[in-house]
């Protein structure tokens, strides 16, 4: 009976609308995901493990548990994580439901005999999203998602980002950092939610741009200028938007050089291979579409992060309401 109150207890904690996240009982965590079993093990990433936390009332919500392994720098990617996702509330920015940080005693086996031993655990509750990651729903032009889904995921994604870059608090961009189809989450709806703000990056004003000497990160989705100089501004961000952009709409991360005619000779093949798929109704508003975003893709990951668009630039050309040159691009300043 007293771990159905404590449940319970839960539950009123999670639902109490209060406007912070709550700090919740380590205890009560352990209770709804069957002590961290394998069976409610949702993912594993590069700082812990994630698991679905199921509540009385049949309520679900993810538990994302961190590797305590390196200490000092996982204490840093916790409080970084849940400083960021405590002030965020965008539908397109996974939502924090609590938190827990306790340290605990343990029995551990130390030369030859037992011993109890500080054990920290730092975890985040997040909404529970039930289609799992982008990265499960990628595949080529033929198959998977249709066309309208794929597009309003671009939608999402291009918003949540322009949220943290622009909106959330006017000259204090939040940069992800590792953005990846393995960091956005899908909603019942295939709503995507940008997570896993581990490692990035708060500017207050009058700082744009920074230098590091790490790289984390993931090869694929990093900008060049990071990986050889450890740069971070908004355009690390804008490139990594490209590579998932071409990802969602082809299914693969590779696409055409900067060369004009190379880039119109990459969107014909993909239209061509997408034109036996769309519903004859609207093949030429879906054609005019997909051309409209692999131009933006590719646009994102130019070599040069000074003719790599804004989000903002993004969202007017995605509505088909504005264009942009590459002149209209250079005339932002390069530390943008």
């Amino acid at each position: 009976m007293h771990g159905e109150s404590n449940r319970h207890k839960l539950e009123s904690i999670l639902q109490d609308g209060r406007p912070e996240a709550p700090s919740l009982p380590l205890e009560d965590l352990r209770k709804i995901t069957n002590d961290f079993s394998d069976e409610r093990l949702l993912g594993v990433g590069g700082f812990g493990k994630v698991y679905k936390g199921v509540l009385q009332n049949g309520d679900m919500i993810a538990v994302k548990k961190l590797t305590m392994s390196m200490p000092g720098v996982h204490d840093r990617q916790f409080e970084n994580e849940a400083h960021h996702l405590m002030r965020l509330k965008h539908p397109n920015i996974v939502q924090l439901v609590g938190y827990c940080s306790e340290t605990e005693n343990v029995l551990v086996h130390h030369n030859g005999k037992y011993v109890f031993a500080e054990k920290s655990e730092r975890l985040l509750c997040l909404e529970y999203l039930p289609n799992g990651s982008l990265r499960e729903h990628l595949s080529g032009e033929s198959s998977g998602l249709d066309w309208d889904t794929r597009y309003r995921i671009i939608e999402g994604v291009c918003s949540g980002l322009h949220y943290l870059h622009e909106e959330w608090q006017v000259g204090t961009p939040i940069i992800h950092m590792d953005l990846k189809p393995a960091n956005i989450l899908l909603d019942d709806n295939m709503v995507p939610k940008i997570a896993d703000f581990g490692i990035s990056r708060l500017f207050g004003n009058e700082k744009t741009r920074t230098c590091t000497q790490s790289r984390d990160g993931t090869l694929g989705y990093m900008a060049p200028e990071y990986i050889n100089r450890g740069v971070i501004t908004k355009k690390l961000d804008i490139f990594s938007l490209g590579v998932i952009i071409i990802e969602i709409i082809t299914g693969r991360k590779d696409y055409s050089d900067e060369s004009e005619t190379s880039s119109q000779e990459f969107i014909e093949l993909v239209i061509e291979n997408w034109r036996n798929r769309l519903e004859r109704t609207s093949l030429e508003i879906d054609c005019e579409q997909i051309t409209r975003c692999i131009r933006i893709g590719l646009a994102c990951v130019k070599l040069d992060r000074a003719r790599r668009p804004t989000t903002r630039q993004i969202i007017e050309r995605l509505h088909g309401s504005a264009d942009f040159s590459d002149e209209e691009v250079l005339r932002l300043p390069a530390n943008e």
